[in-house]
């Protein structure tokens, strides 16, 4: 019986206000406040509450056979919180059904995994920790921002004690193989990795409206009809989204909504499929090999690499300019500091200042609150301009601190051997006093 994993990314960035450089030094606060809070009340009427209502009727109707699973970035539930309390409330009603499981990623949807290992491993544990707090459970399936892989990295993630992770089923790593099947980790087979299966996935999210596809429209009989044509043998189909394509990317007028409540009655009428969590598939299924993954892929763009994040010499200087950062960081205790730093790692800035405009240029429009990657660029290093002179104002440079020292000590030494001095030029002048006074 084959197993469909559905799995939902949940993400909101905190996105900056326009800063300019005469702000830099005199006004430290950085965010769009009114962009935030509209986009996010949006999209939590158009997405998040109702899909998540759509989930929690299917979860009840279906007695439990319809499963889920989500990543939720540390910022999402942070707007949640600030923005939007009863989007918190609806996930929670779908964590006590038992049949959604939670993953963690990194808290603020981060690049830390190609930078650092340190700020990587203190972002995942932020983030499982928060999961925790909110939804009462334990993640024990990773999956990276954008679905970030490589065999390196998934080394670190098996070593923090996860079962598994999610990637990209990329056609230039999977070769003839299929993303069907449960894979390892190459250097840590102990990790067990789940791969998107990106022609059903991308069927939903970028297509399904479009009226010159020709697959147009997409019933639910029609996309399962698709799955139960795979082969027998493939054990599982990974159907992994963004959650945004229910409502706001597929607008509710499109017909999403109808496909959701439909799929899951077609899925479970059949006597070969069934839906399962990330946690049970690893569970249930033996993996078939291991995947090699030298170089980092993600499942973003036709090419599925770093290039919509790190693949110009604006997103190299801006990434690079933000983790030089990262010594000084490990000094600084300062909160708001701390929360800076954290919103500042969000990958979404480095996809503003992409410069793809040819076949994924559409998808990189859709997301992007500028007018251009130039003005993305310019708007977020007067930013860490700024952060970078509140850093060093609060975290002295050591090497400077120790040249202090260093002098100090030599002043001290010196006005010891001045008060020698002066004692004993005081003892001479009383010596001499007291010959004078015998003559």
């Amino acid at each position: 019986m084959k197993s469909i994993c559905l799995f939902f990314q949940v993400h909101q960035p905190f996105r900056f206000r326009n800063y300019r450089f005469f702000e830099i030094g005199n006004d430290h606060y950085y965010y769009d406040d009114y962009a935030n809070d509209t986009i996010l009340q949006r999209v939590a009427e158009n997405c998040y509450l109702p899909k998540n209502k759509i989930l929690l009727d299917l979860i009840d109707k279906n007695k439990g056979k319809f499963k889920v699973a989500f990543s939720i970035s540390g910022t999402a539930l942070e707007q949640f919180q600030l923005y939007a309390p009863e989007v918190i409330k609806s996930f929670q009603e779908l964590a006590k059904t038992g049949c959604v499981e939670f993953l963690t990623g990194t808290f603020s949807h981060s690049l830390a995994s190609l930078s650092d290992k340190i700020i990587f491993e203190e972002q995942v544990s932020r983030h499982g920790k928060k999961i925790i707090q909110l939804f009462g459970q334990k993640p024990k399936v990773f999956v990276n921002t954008e679905m970030i892989y490589s065999d390196e990295i998934g080394k670190q993630v098996a070593g923090l004690g996860f079962d598994g992770m999610l990637t990209e089923g990329a056609k230039h790593v999977l070769g003839w193989k299929s993303p069907n099947f449960v894979y390892v980790n190459a250097i840590n087979p102990k990790l067990k990795v789940l791969m998107r299966n990106f022609k059903l996935s991308d069927d939903l999210t970028f297509r399904f409206s479009n009226n010159n596809w020709s697959e147009f429209p997409l019933t639910s009989e029609k996309f399962v009809g698709w799955i139960q044509e795979i082969e027998d043998k493939d054990e599982i189909i990974n159907l992994f989204m963004n959650y945004e394509t229910f409502g706001e990317i597929q607008p509710e007028e499109s017909g999403i909504f109808d496909f959701l409540k439909s799929f899951p009655s077609k899925i479970l009428e059949s006597q070969e499929l069934k839906f399962a969590t990330p946690s049970e598939i690893i569970k249930e299924n033996q993996p078939v090999s291991t995947v090699h993954v030298p170089n980092p892929i993600s499942w973003a763009d036709e090419e599925r690499d770093l290039s919509a994040w790190i693949g110009n010499e604006l997103q190299n200087e801006a990434f690079s300019k933000l983790y030089m950062l990262k010594e000084k960081m490990n000094s600084c205790s300062d909160e708001d500091i701390q929360k800076d730093w954290n919103y500042l790692q969000g990958c979404d800035h480095f996809y503003y200042m992409s410069t793809k405009f040819f076949s994924d240029g559409e998808v990189h429009k859709f997301f992007n609150p500028y007018n251009s990657p130039y003005e993305a660029f310019i708007n977020y290093m007067n930013v860490l301009s700024d952060f970078k002179q509140r850093l060093v104002s609060i975290v002295k440079d050591p090497s400077i601190s120790l040249e202090v020292s260093s002098l100090n000590r030599i002043i001290e030494e010196k006005d010891n051997e001045i008060k020698k001095y002066k004692t004993e030029i005081n003892r001479l002048k009383k010596q001499r006093t007291k010959n004078v006074a015998k003559k």
